[in-house]
């Protein structure tokens, strides 16, 4: 029989309403399955030191959200806390039975190390200034706190004549990952370790992991040398310029490949308010558990304290969420791997598993080549790997599905030898643009990698550009080719974006039967189990037979979707309220 759904409105209804106090002690009872906790800047761990009025407010919201952890931030910006006033804090908290982190964002101030020569505000960590002071600040701040985080900023886009003059012949990208490498050794591990022999150190990576490998934060070295690993899944607003065009599959796709590098190692997600509307900071929410958070951090406890309209349904969810995160703990997420190694370069292809999970494909992050499974995608990313030809190939003979991206086909020595197989022309260049995707409902512009003209075949999507057939998506056998783009350095300089998407794309405007037909392909060739509209994400869970799974509807309109059942093949309908989600779980409604 059908399991039961659960949607979010009804959840509330059955959640844990209490607030304040009681909400408190439900966040502390719970904390082995979820626990929120949320960073304090420099400037407001000061004030919480000097303003009684400011304390009363941050512990009415420590109350109000249930938060049982504080990051206590020592320095940011050319602002440091007093030793003795990280210590008054601490213990007032500890007091309390709130537990406490130390953390530094390592941006540069005042008369605190070198600003870079580049974009954004950066330190030039080549400059023996910049080296000395922040270890000196970390000497003097790590024997305060038994665990210490480094926040975002431990990169550099730094082209100052002493950075080059040391990177050598090196690329930049190589050359940031292991200067920062080593500095993440003797400023911030060895000398901690020193003054404080059982602190547990941690990195926190932001949530731009297809930039990563351009400014120094090193996947390999960074999760090996740290004690633990926090991620970024700050997804905000996806339709505001301000933050980027980031999809909130993002915050997803970010944790689990971290996750997979860290292994034992990951720990919290961390997202923030920042350009966030009504629905935003609760997604971001549920994205983190999704991919298998048990810690929330939410940035900052400003923020927190002045309040978001988000807030009180955080509160009110608690329960499903920790629900949830328990949940998904025995039964992660399963879906589609996606191929990244380490350290690589996406080229055309860049945060285009974003926008493959928001056309309601369920995809995976994958670090390692994943030998066993029945359908693989392959985009630029996994050029990287010396051994791609012949792991695909051993995997091609053995009737797994392959999904290449026209960009790891130019990328790629054996890129011809694949296309032909798809029956194109093997002489591919990236030459990217827009063409014209038309259905009954109406046309939207598409962005193509490669204007590879066909005579359409049956299955195929094709876009038109004047009188020119140019190919989208083609299955032949048991390969798939995908001729998207996404972003490339070009599309960021034209908009001077550097981190960020820089704009938003069609592909997200796709309907019927492309989206079909996309659900097709990463299904292997068979029909697929999900339909449904674009940006409604689809979350099954491994080890569940019955068809467990999530969807979330990103769009401000109710939704109509259908799955297919495992145990009985009997395809359901049912409607998704705007912004909200669907949990087909097991049992009744808890």
């Amino acid at each position: 029989m059908l399991r039961r759904v659960l949607v979010v409105a009804a959840w509330v209804a059955v959640a844990n309403a209490a607030s304040g106090q009681a909400l408190l002690e439900t966040a502390r009872e719970r904390a082995s399955d979820l626990r929120l906790a949320t960073y304090a800047t420099s400037h407001q761990v000061e004030r919480m030191a000097t303003d009684a009025d400011f304390r009363a407010a941050v512990w009415e919201a420590i109350e109000r959200m249930g938060i049982t952890k504080l990051y206590l931030e020592v320095y940011r910006g050319g602002h440091t806390v007093p030793p003795e006033q990280l210590i008054q804090v601490r213990d007032w908290l500890l007091e309390r039975n709130i537990s406490v982190v130390g953390g530094i964002a390592t941006v540069p101030g005042g008369d605190v190390g070198v600003r870079q020569e580049g974009p954004l505000g950066w330190f030039n960590w080549q400059n023996e200034k910049t080296q000395r002071d922040l270890e000196r600040i970390i000497r003097a701040s790590a024997p305060i706190f038994d665990t210490f985080i480094v926040d975002d900023f431990l990169c550099t886009a730094d082209v100052s004549a002493e950075s080059e003059r040391a990177k050598g012949d090196r690329s930049w990208g190589q050359y940031r990952r292991e200067l920062l490498t080593e500095l993440a050794q003797s400023i911030f591990l060895r000398p901690a370790r020193e003054v404080h022999s059982g602190i547990t150190m941690i990195v926190k990576y932001p949530q731009w992991y297809d930039r990563f490998h351009l400014f120094g934060y090193d996947t390999v070295t960074f999760p090996r040398l740290f004690d633990q690993v926090w991620v970024g899944t700050e997804t905000r607003g996806r339709n505001t310029q301000r933050f980027g065009f980031v999809q909130p599959y993002e915050g997803f796709i970010n944790y689990r490949w971290l996750a997979g590098i860290a292994g034992d190692k990951i720990g919290g997600a961390w997202f923030d308010h920042g350009d966030c509307a009504e629905h935003d900071f609760l997604d971001q929410a549920y994205t983190s558990v999704l991919a298998g958070a048990p810690e929330l951090v939410m940035f900052n406890l400003g923020d927190v304290v002045a309040g978001h309209p988000d807030h009180a349904k955080v509160a009110s969810q608690f329960g499903r969420l920790a629900d949830l995160a328990a949940f998904v703990r025995q039964h992660p997420v399963t879906g589609v791997p996606a191929y990244k190694p380490p350290n690589s370069d996406p080229a055309g292809d860049m945060y285009l598993m974003d926008l493959i999970g928001m056309l309601g494909i369920p995809l995976v992050p994958v670090h390692e080549f994943p030998h066993d499974a029945s359908v693989i995608f392959l985009p630029a990313q996994a050029a990287a790997d010396p051994r791609l030809y012949e792991r695909a190939e051993k995997a091609r003979a053995r009737g797994r599905h392959l999904i290449l991206t026209t960009n790891l086909l130019i990328a790629w020595p054996q890129g011809r030898e694949l296309a032909s197989v798809v029956g194109i022309d093997p002489d591919l260049t990236s030459a990217p643009l827009r063409a014209t995707y038309r259905s009954e409902t109406g046309a939207v512009e598409i962005d193509l990698e490669a204007p590879i003209e066909v005579t359409p075949r049956t299955g195929d999507v094709v876009c038109a550009d004047g009188t020119r057939q140019l190919l989208l998506l083609r299955t032949a056998g048991n390969v798939s080719l995908l001729n998207t783009h996404t972003y490339s350095q070009a599309d960021f300089d034209a908009v001077g974006e550097v981190l960020l998407c820089p704009r938003p794309l069609g592909l997200l405007s796709l309907d019927e039967p492309a989206l079909t037909a996309f659900r097709t392909a990463f299904a292997g060739g068979t029909p697929p189990a999900f339909s449904g509209p674009a940006c409604v994400t689809y979350h099954p869970f491994a080890d569940a037979s019955q068809g467990d799974c999530v969807f979330q509807n990103f769009n401000d309109r109710a939704v109509e979707v259908s799955l297919t059942l495992p145990q009985d093949g009997v395809r359901r309908t049912f409607t998704i309220p705007p912004r909200e989600r669907v949990w087909i779980a097991s049992g009744e409604a808890r």
